[in-house]
């Protein structure tokens, strides 16, 4: 190149860059670049407001291209330097450092991979109680713990350190391994992640101990004792704090809701949300459209049907409502269930009993009835065995009373 006043056309000038000549350069009316003769196209450019950059000039797919190494003032000439061998290293395995410094600004950290999650996978395939399930978990632990680390750097070490973490409440440290695996398989296939790098594998999850509490028939007894009762007072039929009882105000879909759930061992939205059109008196069927594990029917028995028939010849049932649980909203269904429970289940002193607890009691009743797990797991609407193999401990009663009868007969008794 011709050189004008020590420089080439270009405002470049070749030099072996030491602090001395760093310092004595001088802005000039253009901005020009000292390049070092140590290492190719590494280089210090002066603006002509005084700003000294080094820059490493390169060339990738026939293109010129310059990537910023640091500001001289903050970073060292000999750091510079050493940054600008390192990205020609680079280059020759065929990785463009500029891009990949751009790619560094824009990577996805775990933050944008939660909002990702939401809006493309929990609010459209997940059912709305289990996808507020999701939000808290990862609002509450995943977001705080992980969000600013970008996807493509975290380690299983990150993961399992948050689930050691959450150990003293092993039901969120487990959900929230299941939500973060599902999100680091989508970050793969959203290409944010390399594949079969999921962090969460191999993170052995807490034992979580399963409350199931049954009641016994003396229990149901006081508890449908006590939901009559409730019903007589709104009926006027029996006076409120009558003798020897405490006064009990109850919604009476609430009273409705809690005899149908004891009776279909049902799920407690699927009882809330049910419909009149649900329910085939026909074929003693509640078809459920949109039950947990999706569309099913549920067999019920003559006492359940004739429940709901009571429940729709009762005066107050309006009959625009849509839903059996009505509200206090036209139109509407009942929305809280939990507020009657706890005075229910306090005036029956069964103050341990979840409603949830209603469902495993009627599993208990089937299996104790001598009812085989897979027909329980039909009418209780498990999708997986395993998850009625938890009554099968049940079962050793009315194996006991076979194996008695047996020998009676063998005995002649």
């Amino acid at each position: 190149m011709k050189r004008i006043a020590g420089f080439f056309k270009d405002g470049s000038m070749p030099v072996k860059l030491t602090k001395t000549i760093i310092d004595e350069a001088t802005p000039q009316e253009k901005e020009f670049f000292l390049f070092d003769t140590m290492v190719p196209g590494f280089a210090l450019r002066v603006s002509p407001g005084g700003r000294k950059t080094f820059i490493l000039q390169y060339r990738f797919r026939r293109r010129t291209r310059r990537l910023n190494l640091g500001t001289y003032g903050i970073t060292p000439l000999d750091e510079a330097r050493n940054r600008g061998i390192k990205a020609l290293a680079s280059v020759q395995d065929g990785i463009d450092p500029s891009q990949a410094k751009q790619d560094e600004k824009t990577a996805p950290a775990v933050s944008d991979l939660c909002d990702r999650f939401w809006t493309e996978h929990a609010i459209i395939r997940l059912k709305p109680r289990t996808a507020e399930g999701y939000k808290r978990i990862i609002e509450k632990f995943i977001r705080p713990e992980l969000g600013k680390i970008l996807v493509r750097d975290v380690k299983r070490s990150n993961i399992g350190d948050l689930h050691h973490r959450m150990r003293e409440t092993p039901y969120d440290a487990n959900r929230m391994l299941e939500i973060v695996s599902k999100m680091f398989n989508l970050a793969e296939m959203w290409g944010w992640r390399d594949e079969y790098s999921n962090p969460r594998r191999h993170i052995a999850k807490y034992p979580e101990s399963k409350r199931e509490r049954y009641l016994t028939r003396e229990e149901l007894g006081r508890l449908l004792t006590m939901l009559d009762y409730a019903e007589g007072i709104l009926d006027g039929r029996i006076l409120e704090g009558g003798e020897d009882q405490k006064p009990l105000i109850v919604h009476r879909s609430a009273i409705n809701a809690f005899r149908l759930l004891a009776f279909t061992g049902c799920r407690l939205n699927e009882i809330q949300t049910l419909r009149w059109r649900d329910i085939d008196k026909d074929h003693r069927l509640l078809r459920l459209p949109d039950s947990k594990t999706g569309a099913r029917a549920v067999p019920v028995s003559q006492h359940v049907i004739d429940l709901l028939t009571s429940i729709w010849n009762h005066a107050d049932t309006p009959r625009e409502n849509e839903y059996v649980i009505y509200g206090t909203l036209p139109l509407a269904h009942l929305t809280d269930l939990q507020s009657p429970w706890q005075r229910v289940r306090k005036a029956a002193g069964l103050e341990d009993v979840r409603i949830h607890d209603l469902r495993h009691s009627f599993a208990s009743y089937a299996v104790s009835a001598g009812h085989s797990l897979p027909m329980i797991g039909r009418l209780l609407g498990h999708t997986q065995v395993q998850t009625t193999a938890r009554y099968a401990h049940l079962m050793t009663d009315p194996m006991h009373k076979a194996a008695d009868d047996i020998v009676g007969n063998m005995l002649g008794g």
